[in-house]
């Protein structure tokens, strides 16, 4: 505070004061509403302390002051993707990879059943061979265990569907899970059947939690080595600065994964972290006397992440009206009921808690809010900031009661690449899907959000999905919801940064504000819409240190491996409860 009021005093008396460095002759975005653009700005300790022109900023300036010239380029907060799970990359070559089936590599059925190949040529004998990031309407149809069972019938075989939602097995897994024609669909999930009604190996949402007896032959968990885990989360992170990003909100994590972002953050983490326990560890986070806020500006616990309801783009979200290409289908209903729901938020909400939940259907979200308002209506609790994830298909009245409860919306952003999955859902719907334009005309807090790896943790990309609405073939969908390039870059910075009660230490070009900050070659607002995406990243700063520089081309979105979804497939396990699941 000190130091902020000397470089107050000195701007207003015209005298010197030291400055570690000063940025000038750039094109600002600040974020700041009392000065929304500058040209130059001071950086001391890790924070901004000055911001303004070069004539003001320039008199700061001593013998031992940095002065770097930023030629014209474009600067802006860092970005701030609230919600992301990130995971492990390894190179093709490792054992360890977990193989991309996405549609730039699978276009068909062979070409799917070729890459799995690839990797079980590379695997151990008896050990998992396990893919994921597929798209059923590019391969024409989901892949079953027939499809599987020529990679393999010796070893276990495991795929997940790009939304996260959608796990195929080959008869391996499902033989050794115990799965057979007379398993019955258990709430909140399905398995989908061939004609004589067996298990085809397509299994949805919670039904997957019964594969874990058959997919214990793993490579990818407890017999990781401890330095590669964080070596493949650090390859992860690097990946997230690469694409601007300073700060992340993990969707959902128990303590071995919260051990790891620490020993993570000590190993030089270029990103900030802030980490979301599942909700099913909420008796061991008390008896701890672990609390929201714990941490530093490195590493900080920022909620309780539950679930209620499906998938979007895996076309399981519960809705109030039918599919528009399935008259008889609404989606897969929550496992959990409302009556429980109401209990479990009034325990998370009296114990002090921020609750994050993942919510996609429009009966889904009607659930959550009714929880809210009957928790709040039990115990008043000013600035509450409860957070609805994903929130996507919404209507008036939702958004009014959404307004009315003071609830964040981290509506998703993710359009250019799975517009043609979600054209299926009717242009009524598409109106309010994602509904940015019409929340923040109507003063409800929003963020923005990747959902990495369901899509592509690239803050330049899901800015331009965000003023476009355009999926990578050109179409616009619910284009009412556009909104502005400024709006964007708030909801990616100071809007996020409020999400997670941060809002005074980041998010914006501001003196006494954490120096993170990326350095563009153009402007985003002056160039054309549908190319935002392609604009050079050349820099981006943590704390006023360099933690990414640009090759000297635009970084490759390189594919990131599969979210664990408690069903015993990935990671430590310890993510997920009462609805598995993510976007």
């Amino acid at each position: 505070m000190l130091k902020r009021l000397c470089v107050f005093f000195a701007l207003m008396a015209n005298v010197a004061y030291a400055a570690d460095t000063i940025y000038i002759n750039a094109n600002v975005i600040t974020v700041d509403k009392d000065r929304p653009a500058a040209q130059a700005f001071v950086i001391d300790n890790g924070r901004f302390t000055a911001v303004g022109s070069n004539a003001e900023m320039l008199k700061l300036k001593t013998t031992s002051t940095k002065v770097v010239d930023l030629k014209g380029m474009t600067v802006t907060p860092g970005f701030n993707d609230v919600h992301v799970h990130p995971q492990q990359i390894f190179d093709e070559s490792s054992v360890y990879y977990r193989v991309w089936l996405g549609p730039d590599k699978a276009k068909t059925i062979d070409e799917f059943v070729a890459e799995l190949k690839k990797k079980a040529a590379i695997t151990p004998a008896g050990k998992m061979i396990n893919g994921y990031g597929y798209n059923d309407q590019t391969l024409g149809r989901h892949p079953n265990k027939h499809d599987l069972d020529k990679v393999s019938t010796t070893q276990p075989v495991v795929v997940t569907h790009s939304s996260g939602h959608i796990t195929v097995v080959n008869s391996f897994v499902l033989q050794a899970a115990g799965i057979t024609k007379e398993t019955a669909d258990p709430p909140g999930g399905a398995f989908d059947r061939d004609p004589d009604g067996t298990p085809n190996g397509v299994v949805r949402e919670s039904a997957r939690r019964l594969l874990s007896k058959g997919t214990s032959h793993s490579l990818l968990s407890s017999e990781m080595p401890h330095e590669t885990e964080l070596q493949g989360y650090m390859n992860c992170f690097k990946q997230y600065a690469a694409r601007g990003i300073t700060s992340v909100d993990i969707a959902g994590g128990g303590p071995a994964s919260f051990r790891s972002m620490q020993d993570l953050r000590d190993l030089g983490n270029p990103v900030r972290v802030g980490f979301m326990f599942s909700a099913d560890d909420f008796d061991q986070l008390q008896a701890a006397g672990l609390q929201r806020g714990f941490g530093d500006d490195r590493l900080r616990v920022t909620a309780l992440k539950t679930y209620q309801g499906n998938s979007l783009s895996g076309r399981t979200a519960w809705l109030s009206k039918a599919y528009s290409d399935r008259p008889d289908y609404f989606g897969i209903p929550p496992a959990r009921s409302q009556e429980q729901l109401d209990a479990d938020y009034l325990k998370w909400w009296n114990a002090g808690w921020q609750v994050a939940t993942h919510s996609n259907g429009d009966r889904e979200i009607d659930m959550v809010l009714t929880a809210i308002e009957r928790a709040e209506a039990k115990n008043p609790r000013p600035n509450a900031r409860w957070r609805i994830e994903h929130a996507s298909v919404m209507n008036q009245a939702l958004l009014d009661r959404a307004k009315k409860d003071g609830v964040i919306l981290v509506f998703h952003s993710y359009f250019w690449e799975y517009g043609n999955v979600l054209a299926s859902y009717g242009p009524e719907r598409l109106s309010m899907m994602h509904a940015y334009r019409t929340a923040i005309d109507m003063g409800i807090p929003v963020a923005g959000h990747s959902d990495s790896p369901i899509s592509a943790a690239y803050p330049l990309l899901r800015i331009q999905d965000m003023v476009t609405r355009k999926s990578s073939q050109g179409n616009v969908m619910g284009g009412n919801q556009k909104i502005s390039v400024d709006e964007a870059i708030k909801v990616w910075t100071l809007d996020g940064a409020y999400t997670t009660f941060e809002e005074k230490d980041k998010g914006s070009i501001t003196p006494g504000k954490l120096a993170d900050f990326v350095v563009l070659e153009k402007d985003p607002r002056k160039v054309n819409p549908d190319t935002i995406k392609d604009i050079v990243l050349e820099a981006t700063y943590m704390g006023g240190d360099k933690v990414y520089t640009a090759p000297g081309k635009p970084v490759a979105m390189i594919p990131q491996p599969p979210i664990n979804y408690g069903d015993g497939n990935y990671g430590d396990g310890d993510e997920e409860e009462n609805e598995s699941g993510n976007n």
